[in-house]
Parts: C-alpha cells; structure tokens; sequence
C-alpha cells in the first residue's frame, strides 16, 4: 500500500512538472508574439501615411530691368518763413486795446496794439500851434526885412538896423522849419501809439497783456508779439559738393537757372505726404570745414502745414543715371550692417544677395550692385524666407492689371 503511493506521487509530480513546462512555454511565446505584432502593425500604418511635401511661399516678384532715372540726394534741414517780423513798441505808454487774437491772420497795416494816444495826441496839439506862432513870426520878420531893403537905399534906415532885420527874417524861417518837424516827430508818434502789423501773415499770442506799462527809455523795448508770413516758406539745408556740382551742371549757372532745380520735401515720420518746390538759391561759397554749401528752397505751404521751425528731410536732384535697376524699398532687407534682396532662381527657391545701394528714386532705390537685369526679385514676405526656400513667384500687379 505504502509503496504504491510513492509510486503513484512520483509519476503524478512527473507530469506536474510537465505541463508547468509546456505552460511556460506557451506564456513565453505570447510574450513573444505580442511584442512583435505590434510593432508590424506600427511600421505598417507608418508606411500608410505619405510624407507631407514642403509647402511653397507665396511671393511678388519684378523682373528687373535697366531704366534712365533721375535721382535724389536726401538732406536734412529747417522750416523758415519768407517774411518774419517781432513787433516791438516804438513810444512809451499803457497798452491800452489788443486787437488781435492768438494765431489770427493779420493783414499788412492791421492794428494790433493800442499804446494811450492821449499824450501823443496832445504833443501834436502843442507842435501845431508852435507851428502857427513860427509862421506869424517869420511872415513879420520878412515884412520887416522888404521894409529895410526899401529903407537902406534911401539912408532911411543903417545898414547895421537892415542887416539885423534880415538876420531876423532868416531866423524865423527857421524856426517855421524847426516847427514843423516837431510837428511831424508827434505825428509820427501817435502814429506809433496805434501798433500796426508790418507784414501779413499768421501772429504769434500776445506777448504783453492789456494794462502793462511798455516802451520805458531805461530798458530795451520788449517783445509784443511776431508775425510770419503765409506767402510760402523757405526750406535750409547744406548740400554736399558733388551733389551741387552735379545739379549746376545739369542745370545751369545763372540764379534763374538754379532756381528750376526740383526739390522735394517730406516731413520726418510723415511719408505719406511731398510736398514739391524749387530752389530759391544757393550760397556763395562752400565752407572749407565741412564741403558743404548752404541752399534754400522755396515751397508754397498751401495747407498751412509746413510750420517754420519744424525738422525736414530735403531730396534735391542729383543728376541722370542711365541703365539703372531700381527696386522697392520693401524688398530690401537689414542683416546686421548689410542689405539684402531675395532672387528666385531657376529652381523657384530664393537666392540671398547682399546689395550696395545708390540713391532714392521716387520712393525706390537704385542698386549699384549685387543684382543683374533679368532677376525676378522678391518684394514680399521677406520675413518668411531663407536662403535656399521654396516660392511661388507671381509677377507685379500694375495699374493695367
């Protein structure tokens, strides 16, 4: 019995042991299949999916080509009026009237201050009948003196008593003649008192208000108010010697001729308005210091906005320039101290050229090298490009597209 049992525990160990094997086999290649499977399929759904192709830039482009332009050399200068003038008192008194408000447009001879007449007035008073008694005083030395004259070829009267009487004639002339000039300086004087605008144009505010006390002797006369005039305005700049040598040439040498030379003129942060004038003159000599020769130029100032004072940016003509390439100032870019343009080659992919630039065109600028005629340069998304992308180049829309 009990050797039975061993026997019977021993083969059922046995294959105990047997089917722990085959199980851990069969667990084993589970494993196997299960980490192999998928793989497969994650190779396979990669190999489904197809490669996005690098998408294209849209771009503008302008086939370049040579054109003959006529070049501006940008300056930058002053607003100043044609006409400026301070109005200052002439007579001593008590501003009695303001006739003018602040800013208002003023015609020549307009009053604009009231200095108390009434002392003035009364000086005139007193010149007149200074005047008067001069007058009377004269017409009796002259009769006195044409009675001598008759009196001294009879020996009536001594020569001595005749020559008197003529010296009394001639001083009593004068005195009409001393008369009347006092009488004339109070004149003059009232008319002081009555403050008029010397030139027309746009007045400054008042200075000095009513009441104030102006014109004192012991002090310089102060300031009232200015005056500049509205018949256009001058703009001050220097300009180079090639520049002016160059646009002399062109033009000539006589004022009249120089006075043709086209300027423009644009306001700084302000690019969307010219405005278009000619040169009024230039100085007559170049400073040794500085190469450069002081020019004026003359603009009409319609709107009134052009304010004498104000900064300006003055482009003058520089001369002819044949076979240009002119681009936009938005195709240009900035890397670092270099500029740069983008080509598209003959693969649509953009080419980086640096570029030396000339001078502005209209709001372009001429390139002087680093492009060719016959390259389609690219005139925007200059941020969206690399050397090397790909693009889409369509061409320039113009006003007859």
């Amino acid at each position: 019995m009990g050797q039975w049992s061993l026997s019977s525990t021993s083969s059922t160990n046995s294959k105990l042991r047997r089917w722990i094997i085959i199980g851990m086999a069969a667990g084993a290649a589970a494993i196997a299949v299960g980490a192999i499977v998928p793989g497969e399929y994650e190779r396979a759904a990669q190999a489904s999916v197809p490669r996005a192709a690098e998408a294209a830039v849209p771009v503008t482009v302008n086939l370049l080509a040579p054109q003959t332009v006529n070049p501006f050399a940008e300056f930058s200068g002053r607003i100043n009026a044609v006409d400026y003038a301070e109005i200052r008192p002439q007579v001593t008194g008590r501003i009695v009237d303001i006739r003018f408000h602040d800013g208002q447009r003023v015609n020549q001879g307009d009053i604009l201050f009231v200095i108390d007449p009434r002392p003035y007035e009364a000086a005139v008073t007193k010149a007149q009948a200074d005047l008067v008694t001069a007058q009377n005083n004269a017409k009796f030395a002259k009769i006195e003196s044409e009675r001598g004259s008759q009196l001294v070829k009879t020996s009536a009267l001594s020569q001595e008593t005749y020559d008197q009487r003529a010296n009394a004639d001639a001083v009593a002339q004068a005195a009409v003649q001393s008369a009347q000039a006092a009488l004339t300086v109070a004149q003059i004087n009232v008319d002081y008192a009555y403050v008029k605008a010397p030139i027309s144009g746009r007045t400054s505010r008042a200075e000095i208000t009513l009441g104030n006390l102006v014109g004192s002797p012991t002090t310089p006369p102060p300031l009232l108010a200015s005056i500049v005039s509205d018949n256009g305005v001058y703009a001050d700049f220097e300009v180079d010697e090639q520049t002016y040598l160059n646009n002399v040439r062109n033009y000539g040498q006589t004022q009249e001729q120089e006075q043709t030379i086209p300027v423009q003129l644009a306001i700084r942060g302000d690019s969307r308005h010219t405005y278009r004038g000619t040169i009024e003159s230039f100085d007559n000599r170049i400073d040794n210091a500085s190469g450069t020769i002081r020019a004026r130029a003359r603009f009409a100032n319609n709107d009134g906005s052009l304010i004498p004072g104000m900064f300006v940016s003055v482009r003058m003509g520089n001369g002819k320039l044949d076979d240009a390439l002119v681009v936009p100032e938005s195709a240009i870019g900035n890397d670092q101290s270099k500029r740069f343009v983008f080509v598209v080659d003959n693969n649509n992919k953009a080419e980086y050229r640096t570029v030396q630039l000339g001078p502005q065109v209209d709001g372009k600028r001429v390139v002087l090298s680093g492009i060719k005629a016959g390259d389609r340069v690219i005139l925007d998304h200059l941020q969206r490009l690399a050397p090397g992308a790909q693009v889409a180049p369509q061409p320039e829309r113009t006003a007859s597209n």
